[in-house]
């Protein structure tokens, strides 16, 4: 099997990869100690980003697919990306002849070069313009005199030289020279830079393969024979059992052919150089066992390269467009063809197992009924010669009686046999030792057509002295029923372990072709990393593990329109739920995220139930107040906060289900958005809006326009002809404050003008959001202290211009000392009117209150804030505060993945197509309609030990499906457990049954 480059894939590959040349570096990652990503961005118009991978030793081109990272960047990667970071990549090229890439980055004393060998044990060079080392992969020496190491010149000149185009005179000359049984191509490999599959193809293509050189008079080496079984690459030939004879290379006929043979060669290598060679795959047949007898075949990858070699030309192959994809392909499948190779090796044993299990039993029947037969045939031979039989056994017994020593029995035997005494000459042995003898005997009734050709057959029959013939014919007829009856008991015996077999072996290719299918079919999706689930409305939301997580989901993940959730408690996880529609969250899924927020947080090991809030995410900030530093995670959230009610801490442990594609039309609607524009009844709409209203306080839009606001709530108040109902909920002390005014309409007028929450952004509170729980109680100590202050200093301000523009009707709102102070005012504003001083406060945006108009006034003002309003949005929605990396871009999920949530299942139809099972952990109200799902609390429990018995609780559930349950058994028990916040109590139905 191949696993490197040779010297004509380098040539291809690097003339493929000219198409980078000009694009810049932006991010480097490390897969392994050897393996390295380049993300290079093109400079077009249309930004584009390939992925270019280098293995040190091995390979490298471009990959489309997505690599597993190291979760911290290695000294290498950090020191490749302080150098080459942002850098063009300037030049691609093979140094001389020889397998090494040298990839330029940057121009003149900026240029930086990384140096890639692909020979031996490989090495990854970084070296700077001048060739000095700044870093390298594998420091070693070779000699003495040659070092790879840090600040030592890396020896350009020692690359092998590109060999010119051989020429037919020192082609003849290298023939001549020859030593005598070398073949052709061991000839030819050191003098042509192509690599050995190039010329084994052009010696194939041409009749010249397996020629050998026949010098006359010399006798042949014996180092060429050993060469050729060493590494002559005769691998593949011995698989397929087809050694060729050696043919002796002919000067005069066979000279002109071998010339037109290295031509071909070099025209190869131009055809490499332009760099528009396809890809191929050579792949293999393997049979695949199979119960049932039909014949299955599984390919499997041998090599790759840049172009359909003769010698290939029978096997299997891939065809790909370009060489990179072809190489990108084989090493991407090597850890499926593993998969398949382990599964394909795992058949055949347990089908192994099989055939032993019943070749054994085929084995032990067999000799049953043999022994069977020869017992019976040794009773019938003792019956038909009884008479001799009983001869014999008196003779010996009287020889006995005599008081003969054994020895002198055997004499006397002997003898016997020598005088041709017919009873004598019938005993074989005497094992006198076990009171036995053996005679020979014949079947006296066989009649023969021909006496002189035929002789009757004798078989040897042990004789017991003790008894006599009629009783030793029995005890064989004795033998032979019981190996009867031991023959019966043994079929019986082996049809229930032949069953038992099939069963085990039919259960254990099952379990490894689903295990192996699933562990090839299973995608990890870019939100797996983070605590994640998806709300009962379809939104996906995440949250950060650690404060590093917690940065990058806010600089990374959150969108504009996404909301922030917290809890307000020290050592929460930032949670955002990702809004790709851009419409309003529902209630119910900021409920769910907030108490995700809760639960990651130290309420969940202290049981301790707390508040949690959401803003927008342009209330996000990473700029820290002056003097103050932000540390990994911590965050600045400016304005107001939308406080949601207290909930329980109730997780849930539950599987999603990736479908197949035709099957998700089938779950469509599962988790139904649901926001106020459904077309629902009046009641419904006025009930959820107030329920809206208690969740969160009021928005920016409010704020912003509080005219059309006093309009809507009039309006409101005629229709109804409720009281207006002010509720007040300080948090941070929970005093809960309730005024309602009289049905009074002048109390109302004065009350309706009053605006409750002020529009200057300059004076919205700020909270800091630490990552660490040490500094938060002081900091927010001393934050609430101000909020508390600047709340009381807003209100004066709003009760000192509230009396200018109402009717002095009550006297009693003006609070003391403000008298002055409004004198001052209305001299100061006497010129006024009060369409200017409307205007006026419209282009400020101040705080100051509204006197009710007339109505064409109001009408009026209105339609100029709604203008305004329309006039801002686009500014704030065009420049969010988190701008996403450009390095990151292309990792930031566009339009919220929606198709993906839309092939996760929790409530898979009889039916469906099910792939792979994703475990989730979400608040236990968005598991309601879920299959499978048990309660998660605070308690004392392992998060292992709860995962596994959720997998079997999940496993002996009625309605568990066979596929539901073979997806159950692929899911690892760590991936299961990583997502449960702490030590958890676990609730199900009928729990202690599973225990038991």
């Amino acid at each position: 099997m191949k696993t490197r480059f040779n010297t004509f894939d380098i040539i291809c590959g690097v003339a493929e990869l000219q198409k980078l040349v000009g694009w810049r570096v932006n991010q480097i990652y490390d897969v392994d100690n050897k393996t390295y990503l380049f993300r290079m961005q093109g400079s077009g118009g249309a930004v584009e980003k390939v992925t270019l991978l280098l293995e040190s030793g091995t390979r490298f081109h471009t990959t489309r697919f997505e690599w597993p990272k190291n979760m911290a960047p290695s000294g290498f990667s950090m020191k490749l990306r302080k150098h080459l970071k942002n850098k063009r990549l300037e030049r691609i090229q093979q140094l001389g002849g020889d397998r090494i890439v040298d990839f330029q980055f940057g121009t003149g004393d900026a240029a930086y070069h990384v140096i890639l060998e692909l020979y031996d044990r490989g090495n990854v060079i970084l070296t700077d313009y001048e060739m000095t080392t700044l870093y390298i992969l594998r420091p070693h020496t070779e000699g003495e005199n040659l070092r790879f190491a840090m600040r030592e010149k890396y020896p350009v000149e020692r690359a092998k030289q590109a060999t010119e185009e051989l020429q037919p005179e020192a082609l003849e000359k290298l023939v001549e020279n020859a030593r005598n049984g070398d073949y052709l191509r061991q000839i030819l490999t050191p003098n042509l830079d192509c690599g050995p599959a190039v010329i084994e193809h052009i010696l194939l293509s041409h009749g010249l393969d397996n020629c050998v050189i026949k010098k006359e008079g010399a006798e042949e080496t014996p180092e060429a024979e050993d060469k050729v079984d060493k590494g002559g690459k005769k691998q593949r030939k011995k698989q397929q059992n087809a050694k060729l004879e050696q043919k002796p290379f002919d000067m005069v006929k066979d000279m002109p052919i071998l010339k037109q043979a290295v031509k071909s060669a070099h025209d190869l290598i131009v055809e490499g150089n332009s760099g528009k060679t396809k890809g191929y795959i050579i792949q293999v047949k393997e049979e695949k066992p199979t119960e049932n007898g039909k014949v299955e075949f599984f390919f499997r990858n041998i090599e790759f390269h840049p172009y359909l070699f003769d010698q290939f030309k029978n096997f299997e192959r891939a065809t790909f467009e370009s060489f990179m994809e072809a190489v990108d392909e084989f090493y991407s499948t090597q850890e499926s063809q593993k998969i398949d190779m382990k599964t394909l090796h795992q058949e055949r044993e347990a089908l192994k197992k099989l055939s032993n299990v019943k070749n054994d039993h085929a084995k032990r029947l067999e000799e049953l009924t043999k022994v069977q037969d020869v017992d019976r045939k040794k009773a019938e031979l003792i019956t038909s010669n009884q008479s001799l039989v009983d001869n014999a056994i008196r003779a010996v017994q009287s020889a006995i009686a005599s008081q003969l020593s054994w020895p002198d029995i055997h004499e006397l035997v002997k003898e016997a046999q020598a005088n041709g005494d017919a009873v004598a000459g019938s005993i074989k042995q005497l094992k006198l030792e076990t009171n036995h003898i053996s005679l020979m005997l014949s079947d006296p009734y066989d009649t023969y057509e021909d006496e002189d050709l035929k002789t009757p057959e004798v078989t040897v029959v042990d004789v017991d002295l003790a008894l006599s013939a009629w009783a030793n014919a029995r005890r064989y007829y004795d033998m032979k029923r019981s190996a009867a009856q031991k023959e019966k008991k043994t079929v019986d015996a082996s049809q229930k372990a032949l069953k038992s077999a099939e069963r085990k072996t039919q259960q254990t290719l099952k379990e490894v072709r689903t295990i192996s299918n699933i562990v090839k079919a299973r995608k990890v999706f870019w939100f797996e990393k983070f605590y994640w689930f998806i709300s009962s409305e379809n939104y996906l939301v995440i949250g950060g593990r650690d404060a590093q997580q917690n940065e990058l989901i806010v600089k990374r993940y959150m969108r504009p329109k996404d909301i922030y959730v917290h809890a307000e408690i020290q050592g929460a996880s930032s949670v955002i739920i990702q809004n790709p529609t851009g419409e309003d969250i529902p209630p119910k899924t900021l409920l769910e995220a907030g108490s995700m927020a809760i639960s990651y947080s130290v309420a969940w090991d202290a049981k301790v139930v707390t508040n949690s809030y959401w803003v927008t995410s342009d209330q996000v900030s990473k700029t820290a107040p002056t003097g103050e530093y932000l540390a990994t995670g911590s965050f600045m959230i400016r304005g107001k906060k939308n406080f949601l009610p207290s909930c329980h801490l109730t997780m849930g442990l539950s599987l999603l289900f990736k479908l197949e594609d035709s099957f998700i039309e089938r779950h469509l609607g599962e988790r139904k958005v649901r926001s106020l524009d459904d077309d629902h009844i009046d009641q419904d709409v006025k009930e959820t809006e107030v329920e809206h209203d208690l969740l969160s306080e009021p928005s920016d839009d409010t704020e912003t326009n509080p005219t059309a606001n006093v309009s809507e709530q009039s309006s409101n108040t005629e229709i109804t002809g409720f009281p207006n109902t002010e509720v007040k909920i300080e948090h941070d002390t929970g005093r809960i404050t309730v005024r309602s005014d009289s049905l009074n309409p002048d109390n109302e007028e004065t009350e309706d003008v009053v605006p409750k929450q002020p529009s200057k952004p300059v004076d919205e509170e700020t909270t800091i959001i630490f990552a660490g729980p040490s500094r938060k109680k002081q900091v927010s100590a001393k934050k609430t202290k101000e909020e508390k202050a600047r709340a009381a200093k807003q209100e004066a301000a709003r009760q000192e211009v509230a009396p200018v523009e109402t009717d002095p009707k009550n006297p009693s709102q003006i609070k003391r000392g403000q008298k002055g102070k409004l004198k001052k005012m209305k001299q100061k504003y006497k010129d006024q009117d009060d369409e200017e001083r409307e205007i006026r406060m419209m282009i400020l945006k101040s705080s100051g209150k509204e006197k009710e108009k007339p109505q064409a006034i109001a009408e009026k003002v209105v339609e100029k804030s709604v203008s305004i309003k329309e006039f801002v949005k686009p500014e704030k929605s065009s420049a969010p505060k988190n701008p996403v990396d450009l390095e990151d871009a292309d990792e930031v999920p566009v339009g919220g993945d929606v198709d993906v949530l839309n092939s996760l299942t929790g409530q898979p139809l009889e039916g469906d197509e099910l792939l792979f099972a994703i475990p989730v952990v979400a608040p236990y109200q968005a598991l309601q309609n879920y299959k499978f799902k048990v309660k998660l609390t605070p308690g004392t429990g392992k998060r292992g030990k709860a995962a596994k018995l959720a997998l079997n609780i999940f496993a002996k559930e009625k309605g568990c499906s066979t596929r539901e349950k073979d997806l159950l058994k692929s899911i690892k028990e760590e991936s299961l457990a990583r997502n449960i916040p702490g030590k958890v109590k676990l609730s199900a139905p009928q729990l202690q049954k599973y225990h038991k």
